[in-house]
This record gives structure tokens, C-alpha cells and sequence, in this order.
């Protein structure tokens, strides 16, 4: 069984609306410094299926590939 853990972001040059605000705040709480935030989507899947089965079911549903990318690490259960 392998756990997949599936980091989901806006593409380069795509408005990042939570992140913009999250910046906005940050900057008004005083925090210098900070030239951008992205925040984007975690998820974590554990199961027998394939790295190909997981990176499917991101094109289809997790992901928006029209705005986001999104990258899959496998980590072995022990």
C-alpha cells in the first residue's frame, strides 16, 4: 500500500485570490518583507492504485488544469 500526497497550485501567472489576501494581512499585522504568498490545496490519498491511477484522478477532478498544476510524491507505508 503507498500513500500519495498531492500539493495542488495556482499556475505561474494565475491570480491567487487567498493568497493576495493572505499578503494583505500579513502586511497590515506589520510582517515586512514578504514579496508574495501562494496558497494553494494539500491532499493525501492512501490506497493500492498506481502513481498513474492517483495522477488521473488529479486531471479529472483534484486539480483544475486549466489554472492550477499540481505535483504527486509517493511515500512507501512501511
Amino acid at each position: 500500500m503507498a500513500r500519495y500526497e498531492i500539493y495542488v497550485t495556482y499556475k505561474k501567472g494565475i491570480f491567487d485570490p487567498p493568497g493576495a489576501t493572505a499578503k494583505r494581512a500579513l502586511d497590515n499585522l506589520g510582517y515586512a518583507g514578504i514579496e508574495d504568498v501562494k496558497i494553494g490545496k494539500y491532499i493525501q490519498m492512501t490506497g493500492d492504485m498506481s502513481e498513474a491511477t492517483v495522477r488521473e484522478m488529479c486531471e479529472k477532478l483534484l486539480a483544475n488544469p486549466v489554472i492550477e498544476d499540481f505535483r504527486i510524491e509517493t511515500v512507501e507505508e512501511a
